[in-house]
């Protein structure tokens, strides 16, 4: 079972970027624009070795959609990823707050995290990159 700093240096070796680690979960980075490196919500799980991701509605591109249909939109994202093995482990409503007043919400993500456990990390490598390769967030379009 790898440690985190296992998996870090695994993902360094295969190219990855490495956003922050929080306890025994490496969080990978994703470029969004030129040099600003975001939150992917694609993370690696050390010990029992695991790949997650968190895939979102934005309530300001679907003002008008109830919630059911918020999570079901995330959850479109994910269909090529149950085809290949993950599964869906929770979902969430993270609220964006106004920075100038707490009490203001600026927009909601409404998210769906998949799952997938691995047999070690060279299969979370493969795994890394083709999570990296989905759309995150749900579109008008």
């Amino acid at each position: 079972m790898p440690t985190p700093a296992e998996v870090k240096k695994a993902l360094i070796a295969a190219g990855f970027e490495v956003y922050r680690t929080r306890g025994d979960v490496v969080h990978v980075a994703e470029r969004a624009r030129e040099n600003l490196i975001m939150d992917s919500g694609v993370r690696v799980h050390a010990g029992e070795v695991a790949v997650s991701l968190v895939l979102r509605a934005q309530r300001s591109d679907f003002p008008h959609d109830a919630e059911d249909v918020m999570f079901e939109r995330a959850r479109q994202l994910g269909v090529a990823a149950k085809e290949r093995g993950y599964a869906e482990v929770a979902t969430h409503v993270t609220r964006l707050p106004d920075p100038s007043d707490e009490e203001r919400t600026l927009d909601s993500w409404f998210e769906v995290s998949f799952e997938k456990r691995v047999a070690g990390l060279d299969e979370a490598m493969a795994e890394v990159g083709f999570a990296l390769s989905l759309e995150k967030a749900a579109s008008r379009t």
